[in-house]
């Protein structure tokens, strides 16, 4: 796509979502505004039902605002254009399928023949330590390696941002903890745009450039916050001082 470099790569503008039910309405949200940058990454946090992964379907265009505007890079966003990849709190992957016909499903989607995007694609699950399972199944794979299949896959048609609905969620903690060290560091390394959603405040800190908490429903920004840890992998941040200090800020801030 053609990018608007003096614009954000993903920009919420006075966003309001209310759902029509025959019950009467709701409003899911009211007056999101904030802005992610291109390269970044920032979490969002909030109560349970506040609406995160509406926010997400916000972003990608499956949903339209009641008021406000969702810009990606100045525009609206634009569904089957390949702007967004989306990866979910389970792998999905077709268990039917190896490793390497998973990865290169997007491209079939997008029916993109071109000898270069599979070489790409397979070049990530080389470079990401996927070489030698290609011909292999999901299921004889471990939890964390299927989820950086889904990572690779997801990354495959090369999207401009990244949402991450709770991907780490559906693992237990150890695995947790080394498949969100794992994604951070190759979305890093892919110098990709990335809107995380999750209800865990460590997580959040562990892997985000700036952190958003979003009030009970109706979602609204209630706080921002850049946490200053640079590039430092998950690990070396939940080692550092400033941790503790930021789950605290954090924890008062959801459950004020």
């Amino acid at each position: 796509m053609n990018k608007r470099t003096d614009a954000p790569a993903l920009e919420f503008a006075g966003v309001s979502l209310t759902y029509h039910t025959k019950q009467g309405e709701t409003l899911a949200a009211d007056g999101l505004d904030f802005a992610v940058r291109e390269g970044e990454f920032v979490a969002v946090i909030g109560p349970s039902g506040c609406g995160k992964t509406t926010l997400l379907s916000l972003a990608a265009g499956l949903l339209k605002p009641t008021r406000g505007k969702v810009l990606v890079y100045g525009a609206p966003p634009q569904r089957g254009t390949g702007q967004f990849g989306y990866m979910l709190q389970r792998d999905e992957l077709f268990p039917w399928r190896t490793v390497e016909r998973n990865i290169r499903l997007p491209l079939e989607i997008g029916r993109d023949r071109a000898p270069q995007s599979a070489a790409r694609a397979l070049a990530l699950a080389e470079k990401y330590g996927l070489g030698g399972f290609l011909k292999q199944y999901p299921g004889q794979l471990s939890g964390g390696m299927r989820q950086r299949a889904a990572l690779i896959r997801t990354l495959a048609a090369d999207p401009d941002i990244l949402l991450l609905d709770e991907p780490f969620s559906a693992l237990d903690y150890q695995t947790r903890l080394n498949v969100c060290g794992d994604v951070c560091r190759i979305i890093r390394s892919e110098k990709k745009t990335a809107l995380l959603v999750t209800h865990d405040i460590s997580e959040a800190i562990s892997a985000a450039d700036r952190v958003l908490v979003l009030s009970a429903r109706p979602a609204r920004v209630v706080a921002a916050h850049a946490l200053g840890f640079g590039d430092a992998p998950p690990l070396q941040r939940r080692e550092d001082a400033r941790f503790a200090g930021w789950f605290e800020r954090l924890w008062k801030e959801l459950n004020g």
